[in-house]
């Protein structure tokens, strides 16, 4: 296919911003019926491009053209007119509209005497477009009650409505379950067959190599390297990115953990939830939890954390003992949760570096009449960007929103630090982020129980709880399913116990 005309072709691309050059002249094709990985780290100028190429930002310098002819976006919706769909990693629908209204919400049909919406030419085309996305559902259902990976079916469906030449896919499966994107997988290759062009940027570079047929790689706003993928290895990716072999993803740790456990649960239990879970986390260890989306991992830190109830059980942390914490009473004996949600639940995004840094730790900060030692906290605050290798020493002046997300996940960290728990619970640490950035936190991970905290980590990616934990816990519809040390470590039978129920004792 690559012998065909390009679809969409960017050449020299340039763009700065407040005198800083983000781009130094890109270069890259998009073809009819492949897909083009655009990898890079957070910062490496992804975004950049394919807002230039959405007509979200105008470039310094370059050019483009999109079937042969000179392409020139002036707005987000000019881009959409000329045949450019872009699936964010943020899906733009509206939750309290409908299907159908949410796939024409610019461009209602309309009769063609009456000033009326054409509810039956409306509905009888959502249900063509939805049947093409392999999406069984009425039309009329609200996008609220969808889940991640079909609000995503939905924007492909929008993009095949507007006759999309090339589409864009932003970290499309950051939070899809396997299953979904399977599915999402079986629509991309689709969409090829009817000779649409794509970009697709993840971090999950297998599955890069398992949808794209070419790849370009970026580092610091230019071109490292671009071809067809059969050139390119996952280490060779990786080296391009990041500017030097990662050999080991998963940094040695030097000391074992210890043999006084941090935290106990006991005999934990919620109808529909968790089914008598009873496991310990000792000092100085990490214990993965591994497990499907739905399967009760979230849901059983969450309850740890005192954010949700439970009907039975206790947890210990240390020797105290907490029969149904609040979150205030888990963060007093010790603990601290990073929730999966950095965005909506872990930050504060229009807020400083500085001011995020301090939520768990105000009390130390505060004088009378509720003020602020400010010089302490940017003092401190400063300490702690050291502390987790922040790439800024603008804790003042930067907001967490204009961070990369690997940077964002260091101000968590950095926020319960100030704390200096004896738990860390990490749910999703590494999602979304890129793989120089997830080597940082991985770092910070082995400092914590090197130092004597504890670590429950819970990943959707078996490789990376093989790779950090200690031992391995697997659950499946809120009941554990086995516990692995790390000389049983196995991927597929670790799969086996994330994917099937506990087998019934004998007897």
């Amino acid at each position: 296919m690559s012998e065909a005309r390009p679809l969409l072709s960017v050449s020299g691309l340039a763009k700065s911003f407040f005198g800083v050059r983000v781009l130094h002249g890109v270069d890259f094709d998009v073809f009819p019926g492949e897909a083009l990985g655009l990898v890079g780290e957070n910062g490496s100028g992804k975004s950049t491009c394919v807002n230039i190429i959405g007509g979200v930002l105008k470039p310094d310098a370059g050019e483009m053209s999109l079937n042969g002819a000179p392409y020139h976006p002036l707005s987000p919706k000019g881009a959409a007119s000329a045949g450019i769909a872009f699936i964010h990693q943020e899906l733009n629908l509206f939750g309290n509209l409908s299907i159908e209204e949410n796939l024409f919400i610019e461009r209602l049909p309309k009769h063609r005497m009456l000033p009326l919406i054409d509810r039956r030419a409306v509905r009888a085309r959502a249900v063509q477009l939805l049947r093409e996305v392999e999406l069984d559902l009425p039309p009329t259902t609200p996008v609220a009650r969808l889940s991640q990976g079909e609000r995503q079916l939905i924007e492909i469906a929008k993009a095949i409505s507007m006759n999309a030449k090339v589409v864009i896919f932003d970290e499309p499966t950051t939070s899809l379950t396997r299953h979904e994107v399977d599915r999402l997988f079986t629509i991309i290759a689709r969409l090829k067959a009817r000779g649409i062009g794509m970009i697709y940027i993840s971090h999950a570079l297998d599955d890069v190599m398992a949808v794209c047929e070419r790849i370009t790689v970026l580092r610091d706003g230019a071109v490292l390297g671009g071809g067809p993928r059969d050139e390119f290895s996952l280490a060779r990716i990786i080296s391009l990115m990041v500017g030097r072999a990662i050999d080991t993803i998963y940094p040695e740790r030097m000391v074992p953990p210890r043999a006084d456990p941090v935290l106990r649960v006991e005999g934990l239990a919620q109808p529909g939830v968790a089914k008598d879970i009873t496991f310990d986390i000792k000092e100085g260890e990490v214990v993965g939890l591994g497990g499907l989306m739905g399967s009760g991992r979230s849901e059983l830190a969450r309850m740890i954390f005192g954010l949700d109830a439970f009907s039975r059980g206790r947890i210990i942390v240390g020797d105290k003992v907490l029969a149904n914490p609040t979150p205030r009473e888990a963060i007093d004996a010790g603990m601290a949760f990073l929730t999966e949600d950095r965005r909506g639940e872990g930050l504060l995004m229009d807020f400083s570096i500085a001011e995020n840094t301090i939520l768990a730790a105000l009390g130390r900060f505060a004088r009378a009449a509720g003020m602020l030692e400010w010089r302490k906290v940017v003092t401190e605050s400063k300490t702690m960007a050291g502390r987790v290798h922040l790439s800024t020493d603008r804790v003042v002046e930067t907001r967490a929103k204009h961070l990369s997300g690997g940077n964002q996940q260091k101000i968590v960290i950095g926020k319960w630090l100030m704390r200096m728990p004896k738990l860390f619970i990490l749910d999703e640490p590494t999602r979304g982020i890129d793989v120089g950035a997830k080597q940082e936190v991985y770092r910070i991970i082995n400092a914590l129980v090197e130092a004597g905290s504890a670590v429950l980590l819970i990943s959707s990616e078996i490789e990376e709880l093989m790779g950090l934990s200690d031992r391995i816990l697997t659950i499946y519809r809120g009941e554990l399913t086995g516990s692995f040390a790390r000389a049983a470590f196995d991927r597929e039978i670790l799969m086996g116990a994330v994917t099937r129920p506990p087998r019934a004792e004998a007897g």
